[in-house]
This record gives structure tokens, sequence and C-alpha cells, in this order.
């Protein structure tokens, strides 16, 4: 009976020197984890109450005075004495595998690539017409870029777009880029450049501006009076007998760029005189009230441009259908018969 006590009382002391082992390198080991302001759960109030002298949801709880007794057991079970057994079993050979054939797919089709490509080629009166093709962007916004000219436009359903943009410069690079960052870039030579004066007015969102131009002193609703509704021809460009209004940018896009070009053929012209040039815009219930913004561009004689910025405040609604005119911001043009 004493032999059995000795044996029981080894093994309380052993558990319990484990026990405090455990203890003690899990704590270190939460320590190493979470560090001192890492994972928490909660606590209820009642045991942090408990805790003295620590911070409650950081603190370890000490194990101090711990002393290894023996009871005395009442019932001792003798245990029976049994011979110790080796049972011996073998693995199980290896399975063979059988060999997965490989499947035919057949050829797979390569992932299309998405090819934005741009040309351009020049026309009559110093226009150019500036072809695009993007399959893989149908019906897209587009902003195209040409020597200050901003605007933009959008491709058809099937990802192409043609349009014809008068020259500002004689070796005229035109850029056409997407929103996703797509873009191409043409470029060509214009010749007959110099034969002609444009003025450029641009600006965004449909605010109402217009170019109006008239020619050796004709008056509003005359025919030399060229202005969007009556633009003129590139036909009278040509042969100087006048010149041509054209309007660029898509205004069915949100916050369209927009321009319009007054193209004058200078050095073909058959009449000589002054051409007057201003800018107009009318008040409506899309502009009234608020500042509008826009901005001219002139191709002087010697190919230079010259720049000008506008930022015009709009009357309030109550004066909706009437017009600002604004005189001074195109030049003028004067023009010698040739």
């Amino acid at each position: 009976m004493v032999y059995v006590k000795e044996i029981l009382t080894g093994v309380v002391a052993l558990g319990f020197a484990i026990g405090i082992g455990f203890v003690m390198q899990n704590s270190e080991a939460g320590s190493a984890y979470y560090g001192a302001d890492g994972f928490q759960e909660s606590v209820p109030s009642t045991a942090i109450d408990g805790i003295k002298g620590a911070n409650a949801a950081n603190a370890m709880l000490e194990v101090q005075q711990i002393e290894l007794t023996s009871g005395e057991l009442e019932n001792v079970i003798s245990l029976p004495e049994t011979e110790a057994q080796v049972v011996k079993a073998s693995a199980p050979a290896v399975l063979d595998v059988p060999d997965v054939p490989e499947i035919d797919l057949g050829p797979v089709d390569p992932v299309p690539s998405c090819e934005v490509t741009a040309s351009a080629r020049p026309i009559a009166a110093a226009m150019v017409e500036l072809t695009l093709a993007a399959s893989c962007l149908p019906n897209e916004r587009a902003t195209v870029h040409h020597n200050g000219l901003v605007f933009t436009e959008t491709t058809s359903a099937s990802g192409t777009m043609t349009i014809k943009i008068p020259a500002l410069a004689r070796d005229a690079v035109f850029i056409v880029a997407f929103t996703n960052g797509e873009g191409a870039v043409a470029q060509t030579v214009i010749e007959d450049l110099s034969d002609y004066r444009r003025a450029v007015l641009q600006w965004k969102g449909n605010t109402g501006f217009q170019i109006h131009a008239r020619e050796f002193g004709a008056s509003y609703g005359d025919d030399g009076h060229l202005w969007e509704g009556q633009p003129g021809s590139v036909a009278d460009a040509v042969t100087g007998a006048g010149g041509v209004l054209t309007r660029h940018g898509d205004t069915g896009v949100a916050e369209p760029l927009l321009a319009e070009v007054y193209t004058f053929p200078a050095n073909t012209a058959t009449k000589a005189g002054d051409i007057a040039l201003s800018v107009e815009t009318e008040v409506t219930a899309a502009n009234c009230g608020i500042e509008i913004e826009a901005q001219s561009l002139e191709l002087q004689t010697d190919g230079s441009m010259k720049t000008r910025n506008l930022t015009l405040p709009v009357p309030d609604c109550d004066a909706t259908g009437s017009f600002l005119v604004l005189n001074n911001l195109l030049q003028d043009m004067k023009v010698a018969s040739r």
C-alpha cells in the first residue's frame, strides 16, 4: 500500500510540474504571437475586478506556493500483470495507377488583340481626312488632338471613324485617344496650308458658342454672313469665292469638347476687303446665370498660332433668348484680291 501511494504521489507531482511548465511556456508564446496589445477576447467584468495591480485585459495569473501532497486513497485498484504483445502488420503493396490519356482539345484560338490604327491624308482646302480603325472599341468616346485643337467624337458600331479636320500646321500630326488609354497617331503634310487663314473657337459643353463671319461688309442674313446655320461650302474655299465654317465634336456625349473653325482662302480670294469675325452665344436655360469658358486659336500668315482664353459671365435666366456678342476675341481678317 505504501508503495502504491508513493507511485501516485510521484505521478501527481509530475502532473503539476508539467502543468506549470505548460502555463509558463504558453504565456511566453502568447506574448510572442500577439504582444501586449494584440488579440484579446472579451472578459466578464466580474473576472476583471478580481485581478489587482495589473492591466486586467492583459494580466497573467501567477502560480505560486504549489505544495505537492499525497492523499490517502481508500480504494486502491490493483492492475493485473499483463505480458506486452507486439502485433506486426504489413503495409499494403503500392497500387499501380493507370496513365491518364491526353485529351486533344483541338486548336486554341488566340485572344484577339485590340489594335487601334489611324491614317491621315490631305484633301481640298488644306483639310485632312482622318480615318480611325478600332474594332474592339465600338461606340466609344475618343478625343482628337491637333496642334492645340481638341474635340471629342464617337466611334461607329464597328469601331471606325472618318472625319474631316482643317489643318493647323503644315506638318500635321493627329492624336486620337480613348478613355482606357488606347490610341493612335497619324500624320501628313499639307502643302497648300499657306493659302488659307483660319480662326478656331473651342469650348466644353453645350454652351451655345458660335463664330459669325461677315465677309466684305455683309450684314446678318446676307449671303456673305457665315455661321452654324449658313456655313458656306468647301468648294467656295477652293475657288476663292468665299470662306467655309466647320463644326467639330459629338454633342451627344456627356460634357463634349466642341470646336468651330472658320477658313478663308486669303491667297486665292476673288474679292478684296475685310472679314468681320465675332463670337456670339445665346442665353439659354442651360447657361444662364453661370460662367462659361472658351478658347480661340488663330493661324497667322507666318504659320504661328495666336491663342486667347475667355471667361464669360452669362446674365440671369430673365435674359433667356437674347445674345451676347464679342467682337474682339477673334481678329478681323484683311484680304487682298489675287
